[in-house]
């Protein structure tokens, strides 16, 4: 008789409250393009494993890095303004 084993999810952490280094900050756009869809949306903490602390860091940093343009506010804005700069 075989049993089926179930399937257990890894639990989600909070990268940021693992590694007290890592900034969260709009300039550094490498790191919060990782809570950031293709289309442009913010990730949800249930998805991403953020705590909500640093999920509400996330979202202001998010917001205030697309205010400066170092973040694209969607994908096909992006694909259009590097259509533009290799003309």
């Amino acid at each position: 008789m075989a049993f089926k084993k179930r399937f257990t999810p890894r639990r989600k952490f909070c990268r940021f409250c693992a590694d007290k280094d890592l900034p969260i900050n709009y300039k550094r756009p490498d790191i919060l393009r990782d809570f950031v869809t293709e289309r442009g949306k913010i990730i949800a903490r249930r998805i991403t494993g953020t705590c909500a602390h640093h999920q509400r860091l996330l979202t202001t940093e998010i917001k205030r890095a697309r205010q400066m343009a170092l973040l694209f506010y969607t994908s096909t804005h992006s694909s259009d303004v590097l259509k533009k700069s290799s003309l």
